[in-house]
């Protein structure tokens, strides 16, 4: 019998994911809240099959947990259970070394065939997830700039500055453009090699550039 893992914060979903388990062959031998507890639990017996893993859960999220018992258990297959399908999600999911993933809305004979794919050594994936995931590996470098744009956060003003900068003209010309002090420029640089983690002009305008914030 199939020895089945399952790690969820939702008390109703686990419920529902018990269910339609129920139909088949399979064996609900663990149940965990989070990441944390799952890695708890997996120390006092890791004789699973595999996981059923949520990636939103508190103390320690799916992807984490995937990370870490991939590592530590690497004979245990992982296949993601959730609502998220989002490009993040899946790229690190698969970064961390899930072999499948999943939307909760699954019926029970695709959950249930998805199990055997992935215990047979396939990789188990909603179409529409399998459709991103193609995406992903296609344009790895386009998904890596988003999320950098995401992270970069310039205030208008230092967008303004930054714009002066790459026009080539000195801290006191972006003073008087600005209608600054020359030592307010300077500290809105300072922020901005910062928020970039650039140490120079020419890198700040370059990343700036290349991250579309001027």
């Amino acid at each position: 019998m199939i020895k089945i893992a399952i790690a969820d914060d939702n008390s109703f979903l686990i419920k529902t994911a018990q269910e339609k388990l129920s139909f088949f062959d399979l064996a609900v031998k663990l149940i965990a809240v989070d990441g944390k507890d799952l890695i708890d639990k997996l120390e006092i017996n890791h004789n699973i099959d595999l996981i059923l893993m949520d990636i939103e859960m508190p103390e320690m999220n799916g992807i984490e947990a995937t990370n870490f018992i991939k590592n530590k258990y690497p004979h245990i297959k992982i296949l993601m259970l959730t609502v998220f399908d989002n490009d993040e999600n899946i790229f690190n999911a698969i970064k961390a070394g899930a072999d499948g993933y999943l939307l909760k809305e699954i019926n029970p004979k695709d959950l249930h065939q998805g199990i055997l794919e992935t215990l047979n050594g396939g990789a188990a994936m909603h179409p529409s997830i399998a459709f991103k995931t193609l995406k992903l590996l296609r344009n790895p470098q386009d998904f890596e700039n988003r999320e950098c744009q995401e992270e970069i956060k310039l205030s208008t003003r230092e967008i303004e500055v930054l714009e002066q900068l790459s026009k080539g003209l000195n801290y006191n010309t972006i003073a008087d453009n600005l209608i600054l002090s020359p030592s307010t420029v300077r500290k809105h640089i300072e922020n901005i090699y910062a928020k970039l983690q650039v140490h120079n002009k020419l890198e700040a305008v370059q990343k700036a550039k290349s991250n579309n914030l001027i």
